[in-house]
């Protein structure tokens, strides 16, 4: 759909849909959300300008895979969410197919602060951020003691047991066609530590910092149902503890903002019911497995989806940030990183220097002269086109003491590719413990050494090279 039959499509609604209001003034497709797209809309009515949201499916068509519900039930659960006691904003109108503009909600709009990398630094959260890991715990009591009977939800969410999640996770990523054994090992632990069953209630499923909207007076609202289900409520909880949601803040695993006493004590004041630690350890593991397979899902969706960004492969290049994860919390130990050999000179100019006047050229004049969405996309493309220098600093280096770690492993030549394979079918098929030395220090090295070229700065990579495995208090 053409820009322009976008807003001529938006302004009709907004006049049909919102009381008083009498034209359409902008619509801003704001940065973040890779698999939505939320839409900043000024209208103008009697008391002058006012603004909305719009929470649109990519492209306008939803992708309802893995029992995702759609958008119109995400919008029924804000509405029994803020019914609940649950902060949110009030949905004010439900997409439908005269409206022409494929699958979404119009909302109200809310101010407040959703980059989590601000609210975990930024000076002017320092008095709510001691808070907000005890109000993350008592806002998920809410939503997981919301009677799903009662709203008429349980006919709209499937409903997923801890093993069907890392079966179907396990499947998913299968069908991606590239193997990546760390995936298979923690797939397989998972397994081997499933929490013992309870009651199915109300998941958000991705509730974490950046789906949180914070001010001064702590959660302003809960954002982003699209893969809320019936299952284990400390999936919830173990999410927000994954480090890939701490930005940084290393020794805060809540959010990176708090501590899982905290957090388990404001679950446990509203709930009435105790949190076993193990239990949230088993999730917090999941959410960096289950989040390395969506990263991955971003380079899949960008080779066949409808929303071709820049921002799809860069995402995917996130699973070893994921990966690391994994390998701290399972089997922390030494690692070896290699070091990066110079470019030759008498290239002029060298390859890398190619690539960094594209990068600096994006980062610099681009985002300067951008703003919101373009500038954000800038941003992205800059750091894609580092992770191609680093590529070609360390690639080939990392690659070629893969094969040998493998060959040794497995004991038998091939390809990389070939003994890629080998190993993550051997994991598959339970042919090789969990427990075998060599096994783990081959994963741990080679994760690491990956994640070196596609984001060195990430903090599990520093928890690695210290030896990993220390969960914070």
């Amino acid at each position: 759909m053409a820009r322009s039959e976008f807003e001529e499509r938006l302004a009709s609604l907004v006049r049909r849909r919102v009381p008083g209001c009498e034209a359409l003034i902008a619509a801003e497709r704001l940065s973040g959300g890779a698999n939505q797209e939320t839409y900043r809309i000024t209208v103008r009515g009697g008391d002058g300008p006012r603004r909305l949201c719009l929470r649109r499916a990519a492209g306008g068509v939803g992708r309802h895979e893995h029992g995702q519900p759609g958008l119109a039930t995400e919008a029924r659960l804000m509405q029994v969410a803020r019914d609940a006691g649950v902060p949110e904003p009030e949905v004010l109108h439900v997409l439908g197919p005269d409206d022409g503009l494929g699958e979404g909600f119009l909302m109200e709009w809310l101010d407040g602060e959703t980059l989590g990398a601000k609210i975990v630094r930024a000076p002017e959260f320092a008095a709510v951020r001691p808070r907000l890991a005890r109000e993350c715990g008592e806002v998920l009591a809410r939503i997981h003691a919301i009677d799903v009977d009662a709203t008429g939800l349980r006919d709209r969410l499937e409903t997923l047991s801890p093993e069907q999640f890392v079966r179907r996770m396990w499947l998913q990523y299968q069908g991606y066609a590239t193997p990546q054994p760390m995936i298979d090992y923690t797939a397989r632990w998972l397994l081997a530590h499933l929490p013992e069953p309870s009651c199915p209630a109300l998941v958000h499923n991705d509730f974490r910092n950046g789906n949180l909207m914070i001010d001064a007076g702590g959660i302003r609202a809960v954002l982003d149902w699209e893969i809320a289900h019936l299952g284990d409520p400390m999936r919830d909880l173990g999410w927000i503890c994954t480090n890939s949601w701490r930005f940084g803040v290393s020794d805060k695993p809540v959010g990176g903002f708090g501590g899982y006493a905290d957090l388990c004590a404001g679950y446990e004041a509203v709930s009435g019911r105790a949190v076993n630690r193990e239990h949230l350890k088993f999730w917090e593991v999941f959410g960096s497995f289950w989040w390395a397979i969506e990263c991955l899902g971003m380079a899949d969706h960008y080779r066949h989806g409808p929303d071709q960004t820049v921002e799809r492969p860069g995402i995917a290049r996130r699973s070893s940030e994921c990966q690391i994860d994994c390998v701290n919390l399972l089997m922390p130990g030494p690692v070896e990183m290699l070091a990066a050999p110079g470019f030759d000179d008498d290239e002029m100019p060298r390859l890398d220097e190619l690539l960094s006047s594209v990068r600096d050229f994006l980062h610099q004049d681009v985002m300067a002269e951008t703003t919101g969405r373009t500038s954000f996309l800038a941003r992205v493309a800059g750091n894609s086109l580092d992770i191609v220098l680093r590529d070609l600093a360390l690639g080939s280096r990392h690659r070629d003491a893969e094969l040998r770690r493998m060959r040794a492993l497995l004991g038998t030549d091939g390809t990389l590719p070939e003994l890629r394979w080998k190993l993550a079918l051997a994991l598959r098929a339970g042919s090789i413990a969990l427990d075998t030395p060599a096994l783990q220090a081959h994963l741990r090295t080679t994760v690491a050494n990956q994640l070196a070229i596609d984001q060195p700065k990430y903090s599990g990579l520093r928890t690695a090279l210290a030896g990993g495995g220390r969960r914070p208090d």
